[in-house]
């Protein structure tokens, strides 16, 4: 399957919001009106105040996934320090799940904090993103248990990280 990794279009932002919201809501990892859906839904915001990346299908634009990258000094940046990026809100459409959407976004945000000339790439989870698990450790994250945080008392969140490779031009600096 041909997938094209981009910056959201504003005419996407509702449909990227939506399934963000949808796919976490059906997943379990969120509840229909609880406190965290309205923020998965605007993806007008993560798209302004950091960048909203999208996979689409290129032969029919179909919309397969987002993620919302946090750079340095994003708001969205909640685990990031210094030179780290960070992802947050990594969602595949179920009808796109198995086919590689998942890992194609996060490779999208390693190059774009390699791009930006990061030394590193963080994210958090929650415990019941199993599937997702594979892909980071494919990638090369690592558990970092000593960053690992609760936005809410009752939602803890481990904690990844990935070291990135300078490129020729930083390594010979």
């Amino acid at each position: 399957m041909d997938i094209l990794i981009r910056p959201a279009l504003d005419s996407e932002l509702d449909a990227a919001g939506h399934l963000t919201a949808e796919s976490f809501i059906a997943d379990g990892h969120t509840s229909r009106g609880g406190s965290y859906e309205p923020r998965l839904r605007d993806a007008r915001d993560r798209a302004d105040r950091a960048e909203l990346l999208v996979a689409v299908d290129p032969a029919d634009g179909a919309l397969l996934g987002s993620v919302t990258f946090a750079p340095p000094g994003s708001p969205y940046a909640d685990l990031a320090r210094g030179d780290e990026g960070e992802f947050r809100m990594l969602a595949v459409s179920p009808a796109a799940r198995g086919r590689g959407v998942g890992e194609a976004l996060v490779r999208a945000c390693l190059d774009r904090a390699g791009e930006l000339g990061l030394r590193r790439v963080v994210m958090s989870t929650q415990p019941s993103m199993v599937y997702a698990y594979r892909i980071y450790e494919r990638l090369g994250f690592v558990r970092t248990p000593e960053r690992d945080w609760s936005p809410m008392p009752d939602i803890p969140l481990l904690t990844y990280a990935v070291e990135l490779t300078p490129r020729p031009a930083e390594q010979a600096e």
